[in-house]
């Protein structure tokens, strides 16, 4: 549930995984995802790096969320605390994703297709 509500200790440390590097605007303008460097757009030339595929895809009530979070932003300059905060969810998908899967690992039947 701490990953969920952004509140796990090791989202700090981890954070450092998806890089916000490049100099700009900072302006959400275009949203976009390129999967072969897995790294998401917010306008031509500054992105978010290290988003795997199934971070970027995770769904969770109909929604994308790493686009979603974004698109909604359109429009907007993303500050420190949103960068980081895009950071952080990125880093709680991949945590819930791996989680999802040592799940599935251990009770038996599961998941069930």
């Amino acid at each position: 549930m701490s990953w969920h509500l952004l509140t796990n200790p090791s989202l700090q440390i981890m954070r450092s995984q998806i890089k916000y590097d490049i100099k700009g605007s900072n302006a959400v303008e275009k949203v976009r995802y390129d999967d072969n460097l897995h790294r998401v757009y917010i306008n031509k030339t500054q992105y978010f790096e290290g988003i795997a595929p199934d971070v970027w895809n995770f769904h969770i009530g109909g929604y994308q969320v790493c686009e979603k979070w974004l698109k909604v932003r359109k429009g907007r300059k993303l500050n420190y605390d949103g960068q980081s905060h895009y950071q952080d969810i990125a880093v709680a998908i991949k945590e819930t994703i791996r989680l999802m899967a040592e799940i599935d690992a251990v009770v038996p039947g599961w998941p069930v297709t």
